[in-house]
């Protein structure tokens, strides 16, 4: 399924490293001006998830396959962006595709690299871009107040709705507030289907330098805090850390983290809790042939899950034969744990759990 999380933020704060880094690829290039990245660089990813590698060892499976999301590394944004300024237009028109947003912010001091306002302030860099995101939804939101008075005045009940619930949104903007914070959507839970940009959720991703990689500094402390006030995840990654771990072999890769003192890759992180914002979970099918993990969203359906594997699956569905991953690996697989009792015969309206381990059965 196509889920993609867009890498944004100010010229100059490594976002075009994390995304090499992310892809394992020089796709982007990183330089130290802005607009480096004009047009939207998009790269795969694979979920880490030790799961997976489990039920593959179980399974014995021919080949694995992880569950993926993807990321698109798009161009520098500049105070303006909302009028036009630099590549505002190009930069608004991309973000708006995202399923979620990963804000990079300069967590780093470093006089050979340049700041786009000349200083270094994390907070208010990410107080910039959402000026700029709020400034844009809100000239959205008044483009739409006039037709939907139209379509009032010819008795479309359904415009008056969608009406109040622009009234909502441009009163909350207009205070201050991005539409994804508690504060603006409490018992409101109807802006997401406005797709303004400032419903998205966010990942804040704080950029900092090697001695600070595994506890953070005090640039990211006053990011967390930020963070916290308005309900957004937050991430500390060391960029030039993480593209140098990703030009290396495994063996390399675990000693160099040894030295730093890290338990996994900062980037590990980053994809896991971009996956967790975006509500998504993990299924696993598992046969002789292959291993493989899927990603769907919070409270789908045994049905549409289906789907997702094949489409011939979801019209000929008949039930979902489930086993939960604990019970999966108790049981030592799929036969095992048939004879424990523990494989449960799933109709359509089973909501499919994280971790479920899935054989679906359809008719011809």
């Amino acid at each position: 399924m196509g889920f993609r999380c867009g890498i944004v933020g100010l010229s100059n704060v490594g976002k075009s490293t994390l995304f090499n880094a992310l892809t394992q690829s020089a796709a982007a290039e990183a330089a130290n001006y802005p607009f480096t990245t004009i047009e939207p660089n998009v790269g795969e990813v694979p979920v880490p998830d030790p799961r997976l590698e489990k039920v593959f060892e179980i399974a014995g499976s021919a080949a694995m396959t992880p569950a993926r999301l993807t990321f698109v590394d798009i161009a520098g944004l500049v105070r303006g962006a909302s009028k036009g300024e630099g590549l505002g237009n190009q930069f608004l028109a991309q973000i708006r595709e995202m399923d979620a947003i990963a804000h990079v912010l300069r967590c780093f001091e470093d006089e050979n690299v340049s700041h786009v306002e000349g200083r270094i302030d994390p907070v208010g860099d990410a107080g910039t871009v959402e000026t700029e995101l709020m400034l844009a939804d809100i000239e959205t939101l008044e483009k739409q107040v006039t037709p939907l008075e139209k379509k009032i005045r010819g008795g479309d009940k359904e415009a008056q709705a969608t009406l109040d619930l622009v009234g909502e949104a441009l009163a909350a903007l207009n205070s201050g507030q991005p539409l994804r914070s508690a504060d603006a959507a409490q018992g409101n839970e109807g802006f997401g289907t406005l797709q303004l940009i400032t419903a998205k959720p966010v990942l804040y991703v704080c950029n900092v330098d090697e001695t600070a990689a595994a506890s953070g500094n005090a640039y990211s402390a006053k990011v967390a805090d930020y963070a916290k006030a308005e309900g957004a995840g937050v991430v500390v990654i060391a960029a030039k850390i993480e593209a140098e771990l990703a030009q290396l072999g495994a063996t390399e890769r675990e000693e160099y983290l040894t030295e730093l003192g890290l338990d996994e890759p900062g980037l590990n992180r980053m994809i896991r809790t971009g996956y967790e914002l975006l509500g998504l979970i993990t299924f696993f099918t598992a046969n002789e042939n292959e291993t493989r993990a899927w990603t769907i969203p919070q409270g789908t359906s045994a049905l549409k899950a289906a789907g997702v594997v094949h489409t011939d699956f979801e019209k000929g569905f008949v039930r979902a034969e489930t086993i939960p991953f604990e019970d999966y690996v108790a049981c030592g697989g799929e036969a095992g744990a048939r004879e424990a009792g523990k494989m449960r015969l799933e109709g359509k309206d089973y909501v499919v759990q994280d971790g479920d381990v899935l054989r679906f059965r359809s008719a011809p």
